[in-house]
């Protein structure tokens, strides 16, 4: 089925504008969904709107919007007070700078749609777009919708551009918020974790490789349910976390992915003997025993 446009708009900077179409790039399937039913009858559970201090079934009509600035204190906001404050839809995206595609963390990503030319705009959507691409740069710049103000990120892609609304910088959490440790990496486990990483790597991310098991898994209950079979349910693994050693980790890594381990150091060789289990290390001591000895003088008999 082909795509159909949900609106239109200008992609402008300096005095140039290109006409262009915006398509919803991304659906969210939200999994399987699940309404809340009455078990003893299976009908439908509905739910009232009730008035916290009379405890009383209020209608939509009465209900208007409020802001706490206080502890259970609230100044309310009628309709058209809010729609006095919201953003006038000015139906393009107004590009205010050009930085290389890098200097933008994903983690502002938000929402992404994808742009086509618009009548008349075929000939500047393909100059824009190839000169994003040989300069490595994206567009950065503002759009007003539906009563809000959004950053966008304008970029080129093989065969067009996407714009991406970005996330404000209030938005996204700093990561020193966190209290991460500072650990020391060792060389040699540093090397290993390196030929992992080297072992699984892809030069292109194909994401039809990645499948949603939970929901497959789901619609299949589901169906079984449908046809009035009974849903056996999977058995909990048994065990609890294991404390392994990451040397040994990063190693049966490697060999379960067939790229071979790197040789122990020494250091890490003295460290495994020392760790093999007692009887491991006695059965090391009977082969040891076993073998022939060097021949000794016999010590002269004393009268």
């Amino acid at each position: 089925m082909a795509a159909r446009s949900i609106a239109s708009l200008t992609v402008s900077f300096g005095l140039v504008a290109i006409p262009v179409k915006l398509y919803t790039a991304t659906e969210s399937k939200g999994g399987i969904s699940f309404n809340l039913l009455h078990k003893k009858c299976g009908s439908r559970v509905r739910y009232q709107t009730m008035c916290a201090r009379e405890n009383i079934p209020i209608e939509r009509d009465e209900i208007v919007k409020g802001y706490e600035f206080a502890k259970d204190q609230y100044v309310m906001f009628a309709p058209d007070e809010l729609k006095a404050l919201e953003e006038v839809g000015t139906h393009s995206a107004d590009i205010v700078e050009f930085v290389p595609i890098a200097a933008i963390d994903p983690v502002y990503f938000d929402k992404a749609y994808y742009l086509a030319p618009d009548k008349g705009g075929a000939k500047p959507y393909a100059l824009f777009a190839k000169a994003l691409r040989e300069a490595g740069r994206c567009a950065i710049g503002h759009w007003a919708t539906r009563g809000k103000s959004y950053i966008v990120m304008i970029r080129p892609v093989e065969d067009g551009l996407v714009m991406q609304q970005l996330l404000y910088d209030n938005e996204v959490r700093s990561i020193n918020d966190l209290d991460i440790p500072r650990t020391e990496v060792k060389p040699a486990e540093l090397k290993l974790a390196q030929q992992l990483i080297d072992s699984q790597s892809a030069e292109t991310f194909d994401p039809t490789q990645y499948k949603d098991d939970v929901a497959a898994r789901i619609e299949a209950a589901v169906q079984q349910k449908v046809e009035g079979e009974q849903i056996t349910l999977a058995a909990e693994p048994e065990g609890g976390a294991q404390i392994i050693d990451l040397m040994e980790a990063l190693r049966a890594s490697l060999e379960k992915k067939g790229g071979g381990a790197a040789p122990a150091s020494k250091g890490a060789a003295a460290t495994k003997a020392a760790r093999k289990p007692a009887k491991r290390v006695a059965a090391l001591d009977v082969e040891d025993a076993a073998a022939p000895a060097p021949k000794r003088k016999a010590a002269k008999r004393t009268k």
